[in-house]
């Protein structure tokens, strides 16, 4: 994370640990149910890009990172 970029750490914790995979699912279920997009970097070298996810479970297990966005303004509700 950068600080100064907007970023922020919502929640983390190892998914091999049950107690802490329970909080992090927690925590993704609370940003989907608030409007919100999830994706998965896929690329760290160069352009950025990323995988939409649209549950926990579409999440590798080890990916270091969730990036949670805004859908965009307007259209139906």
């Amino acid at each position: 994370m950068k600080p100064g970029y907007g970023e922020v750490l919502l929640a983390e914790g190892d998914v091999d640990v049950p107690e802490q995979e329970r909080l992090l699912l927690k925590a993704f279920r609370a940003e989907l149910e608030a409007g919100m997009w999830a994706a998965v970097p896929t690329e760290t070298s160069g352009r950025r890009q990323a995988e939409l996810v649209k549950s926990f479970d579409e999440v590798p297990r080890d990916a270091e990172r969730v990036i949670f966005f805004p859908r965009a303004a307007g259209g139906a509700s």
